[in-house]
């Protein structure tokens, strides 16, 4: 790499770092929710790296828990997100527009498997927490549920480990990524919600 070309990418880190990281990481998130402790941090307290990212959602959670509830690879209910991306990298994920029975009952020790990582349910609590950690111990991913007056305030948070040095340097491209697939789930998770909560008026 040359010194110029090895310049721009130290400065465009430098600017993602100083501008723009705090808002990839906390999109949609107030800042007291970015800074509180939530639901399944416990399961990961050494966090190298920590996402919050938040939506709101005009419907009750008890429209909002069955998308939760069945997320995961086939057969389970997808992720809402881009399935094309996601199946590029062999997730097998089909993102479904409707409820599906029977994974409506999530119990702590299920399993999901994404691609190379193995994720286990830690904290089920219907219509407040679902809480998951990978098998290596190294990634949580909780989402927590609160009323907001007969809306529903849906948060998402990812907690990462980075044990080597490559894996810190790893994390920075793909927080922006993450980004565009995780707003894209939970704009999907506000659809599908506010489309069963309309029905059942």
């Amino acid at each position: 790499m040359s010194r110029r070309l090895l310049a721009a990418a130290v400065l465009a880190a430098a600017t993602y770092r100083l501008l723009l990281r705090r808002r990839v990481l906390t999109w949609g998130a107030t800042e007291a929710e970015a800074a509180a402790r939530l639901p399944g941090d416990e399961l990961l307290e050494d966090a190298a790296g920590v996402a919050t990212r938040a939506i709101t959602i005009d419907a009750p959670a008890s429209t909002v828990w069955p998308w939760l509830a069945q997320m995961g690879p086939s057969p389970r209910g997808g992720a809402y997100t881009y399935d094309w991306i996601e199946n590029l990298l062999g997730l097998d994920m089909h993102s479904a527009n409707e409820v599906l029975p029977e994974f409506q009952d999530p119990q702590v020790g299920d399993e999901l498997g994404y691609g190379a990582n193995r994720m286990r349910f830690e904290r089920v609590e219907a219509e407040r927490v679902l809480a998951l950690r990978s098998t290596d111990g190294n990634w949580v991913w909780s989402f927590v549920l609160a009323n907001q007056g007969g809306a529903t305030r849906l948060i998402s948070r990812n907690r990462f480990r980075l044990p080597r040095l490559r894996d810190k340097v790893g994390m920075l491209p793909m927080e922006p990524g993450s980004l565009v697939m995780e707003r894209k789930m939970l704009r999907g998770i506000k659809e599908r919600a506010e489309r069963l909560a309309g029905r059942a008026v």
